[in-house]
This record gives C-alpha cells, structure tokens and sequence, in this order.
C-alpha cells in the first residue's frame, strides 16, 4: 500500500494540484490541440455552408417544415428549433459536436487518473508532496481547460451570427464535455484498467446518443423522455438561437457537481491502484497458451464494442437513405456536397458513399486505439512477463496487429450489412463500398505501428494523424477544400462507391503502403529497446 507524504483532510489533499496540472497540459500538448481544432472548425464552418445550401429565409423555412416529417433524419441531428443560420447551426453540428467534447474529456481525465496508476507513475508521484485527489482535481481541470478554449472558440467564431446564441451553445458543448469528463472520473475509481474505464465511459456516451436518437425520432420538439434521459439531449433542448432555455445549463452543472462528487468520494476510499470492481484473473493456460490468444482476449471486448456500433450506424444511416434525398431534393447546392463527399453520380448514391466514408474515417480511430495497445502493453510492464518467454517480439506485437487490421475488416463488413438491413436495396454495391475504405484505413493503422516501433515516446502522435484525417475528410468538402488538401488524406484516393466506378490502382497503392508501414515499425520495434 502506498504512503502519502501529507496527511489526509483538509486542503493538503490537493497539494501539488498546480504541478500536476501544468505537467498534464504539457503532455496533452498535442492531442488537446487537435481534438479542439477538429471539433472548433466543425462547429465554425457550418453557417458557411449552410448558407450555401439554404441561402434565402424561404429555403431555410422550407428545411425546417420537412424536417418537422423526417424523423429518419430527426434521430441522426435532432430537431430544429428556427431558421436561422445560428439555429440551424446548432441543429446540424451541436449534437456531434458535444459527442466529440465528450470523446475528448473521457481520454483527458482517464489518462491522467487510472493510465498514469496502472503504468506505475502514480505511486512515484504519490510518494512525495502531493495530496490524494491532486491527480484526479489536475485531470478535471486540464479537461476543464480543454471544453473552455473550445467553447471560447465556438462562443468567438459564432458572435456574428448573435452573441447570446453563440454564447449557448459554446458553454452547452463544454458543459457536455465536462458532464463526460466527471463520468470517468467515476468510472475510473470504479475500475482496474484504463482500458475497460475509456471503454465502459464510451459505451454510455454511446447510449446517450441512442436513447436522444430514439426520443427525436418521436416527437419533433424534443419533448420526449427519451431524449431528456441524456445529456445529448440536454444540449438540443438548450436551444441556442431559438430563445435560448438557460435553465438547462444548470441541469449539466448539476450533473457536473453530483458526478464530481461522487468521483472525489470514491477517490478517498480506495488504496492506489485499487478499485472497487476488481479484475476477474483469468486462466493461465488453455485459449491463452499464445501471445495471439492473449491479445484477442484483451481486445475482444472493444472489437465486439466497435462491431455492434457499426452495424447499428449503418442500419440507421440505411433507413434515412431515401428520406435525405427527399430533403436535398433540387438544391443544387447540397447535392454537390454530397457528390464531392460521394462521387459523381446519383444522389442516393452520393449520400450513401459519403456515410459510408464517414465511417471509414471513423473506424481509423479503432485502428490506431487497437494499434497503440501495444504501446499501452508496454509502458505498463505487462509486456515484459511475456516476451521473457519464449516469445519474440514480432510475434507478440502480430497478435494485436491481426486483431487490429482484422478487426478493421470486421466493423466496415457489418457496417455494409447494417446498410443493406436498413436501406434494404442493393447488398452487394454497398458492402463493397464499405470493403473498399479499408486500404485507407490500413494506411492509418500503419502509420500508428511505424510511430510506434520506431519513435514510441511519439506513438500517441497517431491520434493526431488520425483527427488530421477525419478533419479533412469531414469538414473539407464543405468547406470546399482544395484537392490538394483532401488529397492529404488516404481516404480522398479511394474509388467513390456505390455508383462510381471501381479503380484498383489506388486500392493497390494504399495496400502496399500499408505493409511497407507495417514492415518498417516492425524492424523498429525488432531493433529497439523496450520502455517501461
């Protein structure tokens, strides 16, 4: 058992908080800047872009009666409140962008809680001056710090389209962000693994975002219990720019209050590197006689996590097929967006190979989480036990490496099944569009394994190689990006299907590229020392 060097009680449970908080910003130097960029620019160039496609008062009102009948659409982006550019603003991107704060707060306040007790630093760090919540207070505060230049950006970016609706959403993003950041907190002390606290945090956001779904789909208002049931919801029902409810803040405050409370409780009645839902040991021999099956039953629960949300995604984004051609209809406008994002061709066509790309810029973010736990394996030790057998390095690193690269091929398969459940027409065109992200996928994943065998202090740097990727090929066509710019990407090579024509040259470029990545991470790792 650890001993603090300050007594517990009083304000010396947050000595050292300061320390600790400038040593998290400057690790988070990197990642926090990317997650805030690629969240900030999501959120600014929407009036933009909306003005583009609805540029006059009657197709704005026009946009707004359908989608009071869409509830396809309604249960992917909420209702609309107003037709202004600030209102629609809000509707088309606030929910994503609250879903991303929370992303962001949930790996702030895990790695800096539970990563840094599993690896080992945190008993370093506790035997001196420090008092028992300073981590967990410098964790809350560097997420804090985050969701507050975010909602700085969004509130500044936002102003000419009215200071008070700025103002709203901006704090109802952080607030988001934070209500997130508090949840992990808790999960974190509820937890062994820093893993399971990131993977059991996410799955609530992810319920968060089905239950708002299902509510929306219902009522056209926002009104259903549903949708009060999470705070996705809470964030619509805000209402920026449509006389703004700014009660509801206080609603996320109180989450945040009560769920901090709670995580500091917990925190003060547990021994360092504890927690209150202990790992269950598993069997030493048997299905993990091999650095494969030891890496599967590590990974296994997020790839059947990632596999369920994949298919659900395309079962929903199938269904509304049909319904977001009908609410495009002959808007010019919005029908080149979605050909840039989807190929030049029919707009059913169009819609479905720019979701079905969307999630291809999604499961990058699988990828390089599976690849880097490799990393994680590492830095805490637990790689050590088993390549003192006689396990070659290679092998162990090839065990996640299948997983990780197989486990791309599984999301973006049943991706293609859930699209062909829900649109219910054309199987075989849309599982192949859904097959054919994956070499850009692989380029990403391939890219994380070279940061890693060859510069592993640098490995994390694949996160912001990945939010690069989903920047551009999420905000560029709206923004009418140059094609040098989309041509950044692995994902603005890759044939446009359904409805274009297949191309094999790129597909076999990117491939090859892979493994020429994946080879040379793994001569690195090879030559390497380990860390720990």
């Amino acid at each position: 058992m650890t001993t603090f060097a300050v007594r517990p009680g009083g304000s010396r449970q947050l000595a050292g908080t300061g320390v600790l908080l400038r040593f998290a910003l400057r690790r988070d130097r990197l990642m926090m800047p990317v997650w805030i960029a690629v969240n900030a620019l999501m959120v600014l160039s929407m009036p933009g872009t909306l003005e583009g496609l609805y540029g006059t008062p009657a197709e704005r009102a026009d946009l707004v009666r359908q989608m009071e009948t869409n509830s396809s659409l309604r249960a992917m982006v909420g209702p609309v409140f107003g037709d202004s550019l600030g209102a629609l603003t809000a509707w088309r991107v606030g929910i994503y962008a609250g879903a991303l704060a929370a992303v962001m707060s949930l790996l702030i306040v895990v790695r800096h809680t539970r990563d840094e007790e599993e690896s080992g630093r945190q008993e370093l760090v506790a035997s001196g001056t420090v008092g028992r919540r300073a981590s967990l207070t410098a964790a809350l505060l560097a997420a804090a710090v985050a969701n507050g230049v975010l909602a700085l950006l969004v509130t500044a970016g936002l102003a000419g389209q009215g200071t008070t609706g700025a103002l709203a959403l901006g704090l109802g993003i952080a607030a988001v962000g934070m209500v997130f950041a508090t949840m992990a907190a808790i999960v974190a002390q509820l937890t062994e693994s820093a893993r399971l606290s990131r993977g059991l945090t996410a799955a609530v956001l992810g319920a968060a975002f089905v239950l708002r779904a299902a509510g929306d789909s219902a009522t056209d208002d926002g009104s259903s219990v549903l949708t009060w049931l999470s705070p996705l919801g809470w964030l619509e029902n805000l209402r920026p720019y449509a006389s703004e409810r700014w009660w509801v803040l206080a609603l996320l405050a109180g989450a945040v209050a009560l769920q901090g409370a709670v995580a500091y409780a917990l925190a003060g009645r547990r021994d360092l590197g504890m927690s209150f839902l202990p790992t269950r040991p598993g069997p030493a021999s048997g299905r993990l006689g091999s650095a494969g099956a030891l890496a599967w039953r590590l990974q296994r629960g997020g790839v059947l996590g990632w596999s369920i949300g994949f298919f659900l995604a395309g079962v929903v984004y199938g269904g509304m097929t049909d319904g977001a051609a009908d609410l495009v209809g002959d808007n010019d406008n919005a029908r080149r967006i979605f050909e840039r994002m989807g190929g030049q061709s029919g707009l059913t066509d169009a819609f479905l190979a720019s979701m079905v790309g969307m999630l291809g810029l999604i499961a990058a973010l699988y990828i390089v989480a599976s690849v880097l736990r490799l990393h994680g394996e590492e830095t805490s030790g637990r790689a050590e036990p088993v390549l003192a057998n006689a396990v070659g390095r290679v092998r162990w690193a090839a065990g996640h490496l299948v997983i990780a690269f197989g486990g791309a091929a599984l999301i973006m398969l049943l991706a293609g099944l859930g699209f062909a459940v829900g649109y219910g027409k054309e199987t075989g065109p849309i599982l192949a569009a859904c097959l054919v992200q994956l070499p850009a996928v692989w380029v990403v994943g391939g890219l994380a394994v070279l940061l890693y065998g060859v510069l592993p202090r640098a490995a994390l740097a694949a996160w912001g190689v990945a939010g690069a990727v989903l920047l551009i090929g999420w905000v560029g066509p709206a923004l009418d990006a140059p094609q040098a710019v989309l041509d950044a990407s692995p994902f603005g090579h890759l044939p446009k299907l359904p409805g274009g024509s297949m191309q094999w040259g790129p597909v076999l470029v990117l491939t090859g590229l892979t493994v020429l990545l994946v080879a040379g991470g793994l001569a690195g790792l090879r030559r390497r020392d380990m860390t720990t």
